[in-house]
């Protein structure tokens, strides 16, 4: 998984908000879309995964076809004005599957990384916060975590879960977790060291009040370019689940179950196979380009480095 060093997580944070823990509001808005714009692949990026998403909301209106509807007497039809992608080897209509299969992708991967959010973030801070041996047993727990690549961690949780939408979404959520402690800790103890915490803690701040009011808010912009290239991993292994068939449910349009049916047919019906798998390759290549766009736009040390 795509995780950002500690450097650039800490250069990331920038300079911090006020005490108050305001944003400094739409003028710092309006810089970052203008460094983000800058960065042509970024924008591309951008664009595809906006394409995709409105693709997976508009799927009925885009669609007549049930994705899941077979007609046997339509196998292997190939693209036509009827079917402008073509049949697969029941008969269901591929461009159906692959506007319902974005549905299952997109939905899969963001609430995977939601996961990751959810339990990532309050870990990392208080790993951060408290250190100690707090701090020691989330990152051994961390740690036995990451030595896991993702995708074998995500196989073997479904392997003891079983196959389901919810069991591969979990699976892959609890991967996404790991970085998001590391990222997060990293942030707070630099920020736990600021004079303006100090500050907030000598008249009497509680914790929470510390962490939620000086240190989260300062937190978010590696959060977000974390969260921005964990989706193009999250998609990318709920689709290798899916082409295992230890993912969605059988005849689910979901673009790796997509590609597993088709991959018998590579040789005779291309399309099978190679619709869903440019799909996936497209969203993945999308993620990480608006990753890497925010995180040039976030981080101005990086920036000036590529000036130089």
């Amino acid at each position: 998984m795509p995780t950002l060093t500690r450097a650039s997580a800490t250069a990331e944070v920038g300079a911090p908000a006020a005490p108050s823990g305001r944003e400094p509001g739409r003028g710092r808005r309006v810089e970052l879309w203008r460094r983000f714009r800058r960065n042509r692949p970024a924008v591309v990026g951008l664009g595809i995964v906006v394409l995709l998403t409105a693709l997976a909301i508009l799927a009925p209106v885009l669609t007549p076809y049930d994705p899941q509807e077979q007609n046997l007497s339509a196998v292997f039809q190939p693209p036509s004005r009827e079917h402008p992608l073509g049949t697969d080897h029941l008969g269901r209509d591929m461009a159906a599957r692959l506007l319902y299969g974005a549905r299952y992708s997109l939905s899969i991967g963001a609430l995977a990384v939601a996961i990751g959010l959810a339990v990532g973030i309050p870990l990392g801070v208080v790993s951060g916060y408290y250190g100690g041996f707090v701090d020691l047993v989330i990152q051994r727990v961390t740690d036995i975590l990451l030595s896991f690549p993702t995708f074998l961690l995500a196989l073997l949780l479904v392997a003891a879960l079983g196959v389901g939408v919810e069991n591969a979404v979990l699976a892959v959520g609890i991967g996404t977790i790991p970085a998001f402690v590391r990222i997060v800790r990293g942030v707070v103890l630099v920020l736990r060291e600021q004079p303006y915490v100090e500050a907030a803690r000598s008249i009497g701040a509680s914790d929470g009040r510390v962490i939620f009011r000086h240190i989260l808010v300062n937190a978010w912009p590696p959060v977000i370019v974390q969260a921005t290239l964990s989706m193009g991993t999250t998609i990318l292994v709920a689709a290798g689940l899916g082409f295992l068939g230890l993912g969605v449910p059988p005849g689910t349009p979901e673009w790796g179950a997509m590609l597993g049916d088709g991959r018998q047919y590579i040789f005779s019906a291309s399309h099978l196979a190679t619709i869903p798998g440019i799909a996936i390759f497209l969203a993945v290549l999308a993620f990480n380009l608006v990753g890497d766009g925010l995180r040039d736009a976030l981080d101005p040390r990086l920036r000036n480095v590529k000036a130089s």
